[in-house]
């Protein structure tokens, strides 16, 4: 559509189109303009002539008209003129209905995300967002006024006020600046570190029987040292028995798993894990105005390890569902997250792993809290993920291949029907301009707005250091997470469990020795009894042979005198008479005398 220029006070032209009010009131919209501007916007006969407004800026103005509050995106757009009284808007509502934001680098989706996290923050609802490169932290400061930001409220008919939303800065393991935020290996579960660690199915269903025998034990697996002992522990000679129990896994597949372990803690992963364990209720607040708390994890100093701290914000988006009561649908959302750079926690990702992400967003929405996946590509979210992303805010896409050419078509079919050419403005929306479409108060897909988007109030830069540290040391929950805590955990209990057994392995070598000492001593001790008993008993055969011998050699007295001459003279003598008488007596004869 063709519009006539006309000189603007500033000098150069400028499209001129008929304002029509919208039927419904429009926050954030300038309704105390001066009167020169409201004469321009109601009396067009002082503007240029006014031309017939399209048919499909009457559909968006009805299909945008929303009854409760809601966020301002911008000004719908047709034939590149927006229209200011055609305001492109989601319902506030709407927001746990979950969402993506995507468009190729330099789009504008930092900032669109920017003034969603504003407006939010305004309406009373926490907000989380991961800031990646550090240009969100300018959120904490206020806006400063160019001339682009001029030409933008001109064109889309929003006021403009710089404003600093106060922010809480946290870290992942205190690396970087903010409050640390950590989490102990255990409440990580196997799953996401499966994730991080990068395994294949098989090793992660070994690492979630590793974790089973920890908490079956209450072995607390604080630390990557805890985890690491465990599975030393189950490997080894005293752990195979508590292994064959859990279904056993093999040496190769614990190696792996100990090497990966090995290789993220020395990329710096051990400070993400330990205590303090974050509690992530701590995102839900609001300051005494009213206003929603603003939670800016700050990511620049772990960004080359985006497979890391993609995986920590699932972490918390996890812990979110698991403590969050159930809600049902409410005014406003408890929270919103924002999830950026979300084609990292998709590569690579395991079947489980995209089917525990898929359930928790879907889950999620009862418990008050909507989620939105910011990345470059509808292509980089998984189709079941996508089907649960409600509203989307497209901005430029590139199609410089033919897999980027067919993944254009596929996102242009996502849409519902409209009388944009949606291929042909899908590549050719401007920097800070999205095709939008969101769901109605009544759950149904708006019409699809092509929107040039109001600029963000606070700074679209960094912060300066000093405001991030003073903001830190204000903090209420530095006192609680900034300093790390130690506790007996499966490091120490496998220590003190090893050192007892080896204490109980000495005792008994110990006592083994001195038991073979004792029988080597009774063994020696018989032996010499028995050598005793032996000589003795030779001794007294030498006495006796001895003896015998003596015997023989010396006859003694008796033997002395009967062997002398007289003794044996004498026996002679007496042998006759004797023979003579015994010779008589036996003839019975006697001798004459």
């Amino acid at each position: 559509m063709n519009t006539p220029e006309v000189p603007s006070q500033d000098g150069p032209t400028e499209s001129v189109v008929e304002l029509r009010r919208s039927p419904v009131p429009r926050v954030g919209f300038d309704d105390e303009a001066p009167a020169a501007a409201a004469e321009s916007a109601g009396a067009p006969a002082q503007a240029a002539p006014a031309t017939e407004e399209p048919g499909l800026i009457t559909q968006i103005r009805e299909g945008y008209a929303f009854s409760g509050s809601a966020l301002h995106f911008g000004a719908a757009v047709v034939d590149g003129v927006a229209y200011p009284d055609a305001p492109v808007r989601i319902p506030l509502s709407m927001m746990n209905r979950h969402g993506l934001v995507a468009g190729a680098t330099g789009t504008g989706k930092t900032k669109t995300l920017q003034l969603m996290a504003e407006q939010l923050i305004e309406q009373g609802v926490p907000v989380f967002l991961a800031d990646i490169k550090g240009d969100l932290s300018g959120m904490a400061s206020p806006g400063e006024s160019n001339s682009f930001i001029e030409k933008r409220i001109a064109d889309i008919g929003l006021t403009w006020q710089p404003r600093a939303y106060p922010a809480e800065f946290f870290s992942l393991g205190g690396q970087g600046k903010g409050i640390p935020i950590r989490a102990s290996v255990s409440q990580f579960g196997p799953i996401l570190m499966s994730k991080v660690l990068g395994l294949n199915q098989t090793q992660e269903s070994s690492l979630t029987l590793i974790f089973h025998y920890a908490d079956s034990k209450g072995l607390w697996l604080d630390t990557l040292d805890d985890l690491r002992s465990v599975i030393q522990f189950l490997t080894s000679d005293a752990g195979k028995p508590e292994l064959k129990e859990i279904g056993g896994i093999s040496t190769a597949t614990a190696g792996v798993i100990l090497r990966e372990l090995t290789a993220f803690g020395a990329k710096g992963a051990d400070a993400f894990f330990g205590l303090p364990e974050f509690d992530s209720a701590d995102f839900i607040r609001t300051r005494p105005d009213g206003t929603g708390v603003l939670s800016l994890l700050e990511l620049p100093a772990v960004q080359n390890q985006p497979e890391v701290f993609s995986t920590f914000l699932m972490w918390l988006l996890a812990d979110l569902f698991a403590t969050l009561p159930e809600e049902g649908d409410l005014d406003k959302p408890k929270l919103v997250f924002f999830f950026d750079e979300a084609h990292l926690l998709f590569n690579g990702a395991s079947k489980e792993f995209l089917n525990a992400i898929q359930q928790t967003v879907r889950l999620i929405r009862s418990k008050g809290v909507g989620v939105f996946f910011v990345t470059q590509s509808p292509k980089d979210v998984p189709a079941d993920v996508l089907a649960q992303l409600g509203n989307r805010v497209q901005h430029a896409l590139r199609a410089f291949t033919p897999d980027d050419q067919k993944a254009l078509r596929a996102a242009a079919r996502t849409y519902p029907h409209t009388e944009y050419d949606i291929e042909t403005l899908l590549t050719s929306t401007g920097i800070g301009e999205a095709v939008i479409t969101v769901l109605s108060e009544k759950g149904a897909p708006t019409p699809v707005a092509w929107t040039r988007m109001r600029s963000p109030q606070s700074l679209m830069d960094p912060s300066p250091d000093a405001v991030l540290d003073a903001t830190i040391d204000a903090s209420p929950l530095k006192s609680k997470y900034w300093e790390p805590l130690e506790r007996e955990s499966a490091y120490e209990m496998l220590e003190a469990e090893a050192a007892k057994r080896t204490a109980e392995e000495e005792q008994a070598r110990i006592e083994a020795e001195n038991q073979r000492i004792r029988e080597a001593a009774a063994k020696q001790e018989e032996k010499e009894r028995l050598a005793a008993e032996k000589a003795a008993e030779r001794e007294r055969i030498a006495a006796e042979k001895e003896a015998a011998r003596r015997a023989k050699e010396d006859p003694g007295l008796v033997g002395s005198v009967v062997k002398s001459g007289a003794f044996r003279s004498m026996l002679r003598s007496a042998g006759t008479v004797i023979g003579r008488e015994i010779t008589r007596s036996i003839l019975g004869n006697s001798r004459r005398r």
